[in-house]
């Protein structure tokens, strides 16, 4: 059974940051590029940042470069978002997901609300 786990999401100061988790299993993780979505009420659901199977290639929005990092633990069949710098138009549901160098997403996470408000 796959699954994508995400968490650590919450309520943060603009200028704050939050380190976001994806734990993923069921599926082969290390063969899968990893994303980060987020979806903001009343918008479409955009692209965060995403990163290849081993690592080799790195993608960022330009609305979050320079601000958060996206890595992965392939011995731990996990990817983390840090989030740095962070902006109350930051607001949203993120959500992992993996595919297999498509782009387009196999599977799914539930999502972890991120809210950024004094």
């Amino acid at each position: 059974q796959v699954q994508l786990v995400e968490s650590g999401g919450g309520l943060v100061q603009p200028g704050g940051s939050l380190r976001l988790s994806c734990a993923a299993s069921g599926f082969t993780f290390r063969n899968y590029a990893m994303s980060w979505y987020r979806q903001a009420p009343g918008k479409e659901r955009e692209l965060v940042a995403r990163i290849t199977a081993a690592a080799t290639t790195i993608y960022y929005a330009d609305s979050v470069k320079d601000r958060f990092t996206i890595s992965r633990d392939d011995a731990k069949n996990t990817v983390l978002l840090q989030t740095n710098s962070l902006k109350p138009e930051d607001t949203a549901v993120y959500y992992c997901s993996a595919d297999r160098g498509t782009y387009r997403s196999d599977y799914w996470g539930q999502g972890t609300q991120v809210t950024v408000s004094s």
